[in-house]
């Protein structure tokens, strides 16, 4: 009983005295600051968005970092694709490359395909949770590209 006390007042100290951490594949350790000025895009297209502060995009980051691990290897394989292809996304519209957002959008199209056949073969559960991350990064995907288009 102590040991549950102890393990409680723990996380209760840690969780409300400590900043959480950020594991956004955007965070300051991989923002890169070579992004062009606005006269050296000339009349190039540029993205709307600010991707650091957008709800959506920080939610593809979370689901990036906490994709569960399957038992299907073929399946943890074909998830890695389509996380890399995420953050090539997050990283294409940071940067206003728009040939970049859209090689990484194909791909991650290609990745979501892939899954998609593969998860005829796993488990009733662990399709339920892979269905619901899958929903969650093409809904948050959508709304991004939704406002890219505004």
């Amino acid at each position: 009983m102590k040991k549950l006390f102890f393990f409680g007042v723990l996380i209760i100290i840690t969780s409300c005295a400590t900043e959480k951490l950020n594991l956004s594949p955007l965070s300051n350790n991989f923002y890169s600051e070579t992004k062009g000025s606005d006269s050296d895009r000339g009349s190039k297209k540029s993205f709307d968005i600010n991707i650091k502060e957008n709800v959506n995009a920080s939610e593809i980051s979370n689901l990036i970092s906490t994709f569960p691990k399957f038992k299907n290897e073929k399946l943890n394989e074909e998830i890695t694709s389509l996380k890399y292809s995420l953050q090539n996304y997050l990283y294409a519209i940071d940067a206003n490359n728009i040939n970049g957002k859209n090689r990484a959008i194909k791909s991650f199209e290609k990745s979501y395909r892939k899954i998609q056949k593969l998860r005829q073969n796993i488990e009733k559960d662990d399709n339920e949770v892979l269905n619901r991350y899958l929903v969650r990064l093409k809904t948050n995907i959508s709304v991004i590209e939704d406002s890219l288009k505004n």
